[in-house]
């Protein structure tokens, strides 16, 4: 009897090993992303991350390229990426969220004085199935968050809104920098006064109140790169008292695990910004699931990348170990791993 006990004993035991190492390796989550889909054009990269079934899939604009004052045109062009059996493939297989960018707000490049900014809000919302009853409905501009217990833990999506509330950029008038480094006609230079705006006052108070909010790993989705140096394109650069805001503001709630995500370039690329009194702010930016682009702009706070090809980004949690883990990958059209990046979650603390 003894001996039959203690092989039940150990049976047990070697099936509550296997047991929890099954529950406990379904303990990540998986975050894809990408942007700069032109709707007339086959998208590929949305059935391949379909196949992989994330937890998320988040569009960081130029989802469509509206590029116009007719809202009919605008739904139009919406209507040709919804019947695109990639995309409703995209749709069966895992949760989409979305912001947006210049060209699905509405015209290149543009801010607040957008004339149709409330029409195409609605059309945006519509599309993206947000419910009647959300605040994103009910307040100016899209942007919005997300929290999710993982084995007790906290995971937050915030998703900025950059061109609601966004001022006017400086224009250059096709000069070519006196720095040799920038090769290329600069489009814009960076706003000197404190007062220029990115995300507006209501945006700024909102975010304060999220990012105090528990949270173990903070996914900040902004539609252009954060933590790039200036380039004389679209960019937080473009605006640095709003890029020291954000800092600061990080600073000031004590907000642990923020790593950026970022489209609009038309190619990949990791960056990595380094400020005094703060954690380092990594920013993943995955731009191209159609569109392409013939040169990355110099950065040198780039530690992966630049990808030209067509790809989406890939963000793994993996909550199963004592010091979490974020990995982050880069997918290209042909399923091949371009690049990976893993960031203990501990490097992400005050």
């Amino acid at each position: 009897m003894t001996n039959i006990k203690s092989i039940l004993v150990l049976l047990v035991s070697v099936f509550g090993f296997f047991s929890n190492s099954a529950s406990q390796s379904t303990k990540k989550t998986t975050i894809t992303f990408g942007s700069c889909a032109q709707e007339y054009k086959a998208q590929p990269i949305l059935g391949h991350i379909a196949d992989v079934k994330p937890d998320y899939f988040i569009y960081l604009g130029d989802n469509i390229y509206g590029d116009t004052y007719d809202m009919n045109e605008l739904k139009a062009k919406y209507k040709k990426l919804s019947d695109k059996p990639e995309f409703q493939a995209l749709k069966k297989s895992t949760k989409i969220l979305a912001t947006w960018d210049d060209h699905d707000y509405g015209w290149n490049d543009i801010g607040r004085h957008y004339s149709k900014k409330i029409e195409s809000k609605d059309i945006f919302l519509d599309f993206f199935d947000e419910p009647a009853s959300s605040e994103r409905r009910k307040r100016p501009g899209i942007y919005t968050s997300y929290m999710q217990d993982v084995a007790g833990k906290n995971l937050q999506i915030i998703l900025l809104d950059t061109r609601t509330f966004r001022d006017n950029l400086r224009t250059y008038r096709g000069e070519l920098h006196a720095n040799p480094k920038y090769f290329y006609p600069l489009d814009y230079y960076p706003h000197a006064h404190s007062d220029s705006t990115l995300l507006g006052e209501a945006q700024w108070k909102w975010l304060e109140t999220e990012l105090r909010k528990p949270a173990d790993v903070r996914i900040i989705g902004s539609s252009t790169q954060f933590s790039i140096e200036f380039n004389g394109y679209e960019a937080w650069a473009n605006m640095p008292s709003e890029q020291q805001k954000m800092i600061d503001l990080i600073k000031k709630t004590k907000a642990n695990g923020v790593v950026f995500i970022s489209g609009d370039v038309h190619y990949a690329e990791i960056s990595k910004l380094e400020k005094e009194g703060c954690y380092p702010i990594y920013d993943f930016t995955s731009s191209g699931i159609s569109s392409t682009w013939h040169f990355a702009t110099p950065n040198i706070n780039r530690i992966e990348g630049p990808v030209m090809e067509n790809h989406y980004g890939k963000i793994t949690i993996d909550w199963n170990l004592k010091d979490v883990e974020l990995k982050m990958e880069l997918i290209d059209v042909n399923k091949n791993q371009r690049f990976e990046y893993t960031i203990p979650v501990s490097q992400l603390k005050f």
